[in-house]
């Protein structure tokens, strides 16, 4: 893992205050109601993980050690089975009901035969009568526009070290669809800046669905956001549910 923004403690810190659970968090919770057991690809802290524990197994995967230690330390967290693994390919011997992936984690990998491969671990893992559900930006939103320092600027509130101030920038590569951007935080005492270079893909709805049908999943409903709007070509998310086919 060498993302800083997930990797190093000093960035972690700041990962649940700019990703406090909202209506993806609640969704995936309704989503859930009816599933015995839940595994939860790119679990980062926990947040959705731990809070579906209280009524069903869960397993949290994530390859970040700052993000599982944050986790484990969490309200819940010690009723999550958590597994420092990469998803694409982690195989833990056991199927489950419902697995998830959201947070814009599919993202993170960044070529189609990484994608697959994320996918083809979503297979593995769902039993015969499961269900999935993961999300991806739009590349046709170009939500990556909003990402300069003018328009990204915020007033974030840290609960040891006060406001701060935070930024981003980016580059887009439209030859790959990827997206690198930067992450800043500015520390209140010291003027210090904080920072991390990620890069994202963002597939198209086309080249994803071949590739879940290639990895033997089938798509019963394309959402277009965590509000449950049904998918449209201007759509801000591209979000499959499915089963195995």
């Amino acid at each position: 893992m060498t993302d800083r923004l997930y990797s190093d403690p000093e960035l972690v810190q700041f990962y649940d205050i700019e990703n406090e659970g909202g209506v993806d968090f609640d969704y995936c919770v309704g989503f859930a109601r009816e599933a015995g057991s839940v595994l939860d690809l790119g679990c980062g802290t926990g947040q959705l993980a731990a809070a579906l524990a209280d009524r069903r197994s869960v397993t949290g995967v994530d390859p970040a050690p700052a993000m599982l230690d944050i986790a484990r330390r969490r309200a819940g967290g010690q009723r999550v089975d958590w597994v420092e693994a990469d998803a694409r390919n982690v195989r833990l011997g056991r199927r489950f009901d419902l697995v998830l992936l959201t947070g814009h984690a599919f993202q993170v990998f960044l070529t189609p035969e990484d994608q697959e491969a994320v996918l083809a671990t979503i297979a593995a893992h769902l039993a015969a009568d499961g269900r999935f559900i993961f999300d991806t930006r739009n590349p046709a939103a170009q939500e990556w526009l909003e990402w300069t320092p003018e328009r990204s600027q915020r007033e974030l509130s840290h609960p040891g070290l006060g406001a701060l101030r935070a930024w981003n920038d980016f580059r887009h590569d439209p030859a790959t669809g990827v997206v690198t951007y930067s992450t800043h935080y500015e520390m209140p005492d010291s003027g210090r800046v904080l920072s991390a270079e990620s890069k994202i893909a963002f597939a198209a709805k086309e080249s994803l669905a071949q590739m879940l049908d290639q990895t033997g999943l089938v798509v019963e409903e394309w959402l277009g956001s965590w509000r449950g709007e049904q998918y449209a070509p201007t759509s801000p998310e591209i979000i499959p549910i499915g089963r195995l086919r």
